[in-house]
């Protein structure tokens, strides 16, 4: 069967810089000249001065606010690779491009500068979205000044594996110095925040740590991939994202990401190799959060019948690959259909080659196609037909089958072309669709570069339709904003065998993460709370302690994770599970298309918490609500960004009662460790 590609539709427009030019697309537009460039949508604009092919930020204006950022140009050319460039004439082209970029992607228009001199060639790559308030920029100096050490970005410390159980020279005073940006600020009274997220869960309970500065004077650095800043008298501000890993994983290092000198309120973004964006933002924090959410979602567009799925992984329930066989996924299908799942997938165990992880010895981790030539065939005696009975099977039932995969990290993963002939296969003789990506070993550029050109083969070959889950509890790995496109993360391995699953954790993470994930991208776990419940004893957060549906309301406004062998749960999952996931899917395609915004404080196990999710018209929104073991029955919220004063509470799942009453929203739940999930609506 040959696989169906949608074309992706592209206009290219190639001209030689001289008189002032203009494009447009859709919202967007841009404009340039010889000395100048600017790029613009209804929310936002940037521009540029052009000097020798050197640029200068001039302007960062919020169309919203009619807020202009800039108060005069950046000290130094930016971006800029560091060190000396020739003062030379250079050559000026550009190209635009007009639509979707990759089958994931919003629609968006690139405009291609590339600035050609005898010496020196500098390439830049603008690209914008017509609903999100944000710029992307790439940038790319050629070979000869590239501020790269090579031995500093191929140099790791070792990192956990996944197993279970030099400094640069100072530049000259007057030489620019390798930066991506360099805005001179407008506002007097900023706030800057650092935000320093974890992964490597494994390794990690807490994965979201913000710092926060308002200086009169102090200079300092951060390392990150998020940073704002925000005029604390307006609540406006900027977003500065790296589309790349977290700092300890990049293949290639940089000293710093923002640089801050307060008392001149000049803000400096570094870190070459990997692309960034700029987005303004007004509200505060909701509406900080939601300008992220909307960025992301232009990078990997929501669609209901793909992302959100409620997906099931027997691994959780530590069996490993000791009862995987077409007999027990068969079990596993039909008990997935009685709970609500989208996705029923098998973890490792469906392949002939045996894992580092495997129940029956020690394999290869890794290492896959050195250690067995024949690793990713299905495993003859388990799966004697393949696995495309299981894929009927699962369809039969109006659901998907997915499986797991370790792209092998050999000799910096160069394997990587037949790595995605094995999952293309897969999607098309079987229809596998849902894929879990383990075992990911990223220790250099080269590694790094091979990892995106499998995702990117494969998205493209089956036109976005086959989903990943990153893993991104140990190795060294994309992370949270290195591939944001190919679906969601894989957040967590936690087990009730070593009395690591308690929920108000989960719950946390998801809750903390959400003000800079979106959090439909991330695949969040619940667990089956009977297993073991003895090593908890008679703790008041043991997993036992939680109702089912509870377990399910936690993770429902992420892409949720069954993390269990579904046909071993007791009955009562069936009897209060089910009719929660039908309410929630019936709202879900609005709770991901709407801006999720984390309410009450932070869960600790005693917290009145949540999620709203409003829709972008502010008309109506979707909240559920958890009361942890606190002593009040009662609570009260503003709703986030809701402005409908008409609007009416119906309650769709959980235990209690809800209304507006003086404009917020009161809510009582009687009893600990429950929920209420509820619509706020015109009627």
């Amino acid at each position: 069967m040959k696989l169906a590609t949608r074309a992706i539709t592209l206009s290219l427009l190639l001209l030689q810089s001289a008189l002032a030019e203009r494009v447009e697309h859709n919202s967007c537009y841009a404009e340039w000249n010889d000395g100048e460039i600017t790029i613009g949508n209804s929310l936002i604009e940037r521009k540029w001065t052009i000097d020798k092919g050197l640029l200068k930020a001039a302007s960062i204006k919020d169309k919203n606010t009619n807020t202009e950022w800039l108060r005069q140009p950046g000290r130094q050319p930016a971006p800029h690779p560091g060190g000396d460039l020739a003062s030379e004439d250079r050559a000026l082209t550009f190209a635009s491009l007009k639509g979707k970029q990759n089958p994931v992607e919003q629609d968006s228009l690139v405009v291609n500068l590339t600035a050609k001199g005898k010496q020196n060639t500098l390439s830049y790559q603008f690209q914008i979205f017509p609903s999100s308030a944000s710029v992307t920029l790439r940038f790319t100096p050629d070979a000869d000044v590239k501020a790269t050490d090579k031995a500093t970005a191929e140099k790791n410390e070792k990192q956990p594996d996944g197993i279970e159980g030099p400094a640069k020279p100072k530049p000259r005073r007057g030489q620019p110095i390798e930066a991506l940006e360099d805005l001179m600020l407008a506002p007097l009274h900023l706030r800057y925040t650092q935000v320093e997220l974890k992964d490597q869960t494994d390794h990690h309970d807490e994965l979201v740590f913000e710092k926060t500065w308002l200086p009169l004077h102090d200079n300092f650095e951060a390392a990150c991939n998020v940073f704002y800043t925000e005029d604390a008298l307006t609540q406006q501000g900027l977003i500065f994202v790296k589309l790349g890993p977290l700092p300890h994983a990049r293949p290639i290092k940089s000293a710093w990401d923002a640089k801050v000198a307060g008392g001149g309120r000049r803000l400096m973004f570094a870190g070459q190799g990997y692309p960034w964006a700029i987005i303004t933002y007004s509200g505060g924090r909701p509406g900080r959060i939601a300008a992220m959410q909307d960025y992301q979602r232009c990078i990997r567009e929501y669609q209901s019948d793909r992302d959100g799925m409620f997906l099931s992984n027997t691994w959780g329930d530590r069996s490993r690959d000791s009862r995987v066989n077409e007999k027990f996924l068969l079990k596993e299908v039909d008990a997935g259909a009685r709970l609500g799942v989208d996705v029923v997938q098998v973890d490792d165990g469906w392949q002939k080659g045996k894992t580092g992880n495997s129940a029956f010895g020690k394999g290869a981790w890794g290492n896959f196609r050195s250690a067995n030539p024949e690793f990713w065939k299905p495993h003859p005696e388990r799966f004697p037909n393949g696995l495309k009975p299981l894929v009927d099977a699962a369809r039969k039932k109006n659901m998907k089958f997915g499986l797991w995969f370790g792209p092998d990290a050999e000799e910096d993963m160069k394997n990587w072309e037949l790595d995605a002939k094995v999952l293309l296969g897969s999607f098309e003789k079987e229809g596998v669709e849902y894929v879990k990506i383990d075992a990911v070993e990223m220790k250099s550029p080269t590694a790094e570069a091979n990892l995106n050109r499998f995702y990117n083969t494969v998205l493209k070959e089956t036109n976005g339709r086959v989903v990943f889950d990153a893993d991104a509890t140990a190795g060294i790995r994309p992370g949270y904003f290195g591939t944001i496109h190919v679906g969601p993360i894989f957040l967590e391995n936690r087990y009730t065998d070593w009395k690591k699953y308690w929920p108000h954790h989960t719950l946390r993470n998801l809750w903390t993460l959400t003000s800079h994930v979106d959090p439909v991208r991330l695949r969040m776990e619940f667990l089956n709370q009977t297993r073991h419940a003895d090593k908890y004893g008679d703790d008041p957060l043991a997993p036992a302690q939680y109702p089912p549906d509870t377990l399910f309301a936690s993770i429902m406004f992420s892409s949720p994770l069954g993390w269990f062998e579904t046909s071993n749960l007791p009955e009562n999952y069936f009897k209060t599970i089910p009719p929660l996931v039908k309410a929630w899917k019936k709202e879900r395609a609005a709770i991901f298309s709407g801006h999720i915004i984390p309410i009450g404080q932070a869960p600790d196990g005693y917290a009145w918490t949540g999620f709203s999710s409003t829709s972008k018209d502010r008309q109506s929104a979707r909240l559920v609500i958890f009361r942890e073991l606190n002593s009040s029955p009662t609570w009260s919220t503003e709703i986030p960004l809701l402005k409908n004063k008409d609007a009416k509470v119906t309650v769709l799942g959980g235990k209690g009662t809800a209304s507006i009453q003086d404009g917020k929203l009161k809510v009582e739940i009687p009893d600990t460790l429950q929920y209420l999930f509820l619509r706020v609506a015109s009627e």
